[in-house]
C-alpha cells in the first residue's frame, strides 16, 4: 500500500469528497457540491489523506459554538464538555484497515489536545448498522455516552466519546 500523507482539504478535493462520501452511503448521508461547501465552511478541522496524487479519505470535525444544525453536533453542544465533534470521516474502500483512519484521528487527537477540549466525540450507525465503524471506534477508546434516532426515525446512532490525553 502506498503511503498517506495528511493535508487540509481545499476546494479542488470537492469533487473526490463528494465521490468517496455518497459512495460510503448509508454510513454517511450522501451530499451535493452545496451541501459539501456548507458542512465545511462549519469545519474547523478538515482534512484530506493523498496516496500518490489521490485523495483517498477525508474528516471533516467542528469546533464547540458552531452554529450547526446536526442533531448529533446538538446533543454533544448540549452536555457542556469542551469537545472537537467529527461529523464525518471517509476511507475509499481500498485503503481501510491500512492506519488511514486510526493517522486522521491522531490528527484530530492533536488538535484537540492543543485547542484544550476534553473529548473527542462522533456518532455510529447502529441502524443501519455500521460494526466495522463501531470496532475501529472502541480500538481507539471511545465510549458509548448515548444513542439517538435522527432524521425523523430513519437513523438510529451511537453516541460516542473519547477522553483527549
Amino acid at each position: 500500500m502506498p503511503s498517506v500523507t495528511l493535508r487540509p482539504l481545499t476546494p479542488a478535493d470537492h469533487g473526490r469528497v463528494i465521490d468517496l462520501n455518497n459512495a460510503a452511503y448509508p454510513a454517511v448521508p450522501n451530499v451535493d457540491a452545496a451541501e459539501l461547501a456548507e458542512l465545511v465552511a462549519h469545519t474547523s478541522l478538515a482534512l484530506v489523506a493523498v496516496a500518490g496524487h489521490a485523495v483517498v479519505g477525508f474528516l471533516l470535525a467542528v469546533d464547540p459554538g458552531a452554529q450547526y444544525e446536526s442533531e448529533n453536533y446538538r446533543f454533544f453542544e448540549s452536555r457542556g464538555v469542551p469537545s472537537l465533534y467529527i461529523d464525518r470521516i471517509v476511507i475509499d474502500d481500498e485503503f481501510r484497515g491500512g492506519g488511514v483512519g486510526r493517522a486522521l484521528y491522531t490528527a484530530v487527537f492533536e488538535r484537540a489536545k492543543q485547542d484544550g477540549r476534553a473529548e473527542v466525540t462522533c456518532e455510529v450507525n447502529l441502524q443501519p448498522p455500521n460494526p466495522q465503524s463501531l470496532a475501529f471506534h472502541e480500538r481507539m477508546g471511545f465510549r458509548r455516552i448515548g444513542q439517538q434516532d435522527t432524521k425523523g426515525g430513519a437513523y438510529t446512532v451511537a453516541l460516542l466519546a473519547a477522553p483527549v490525553s
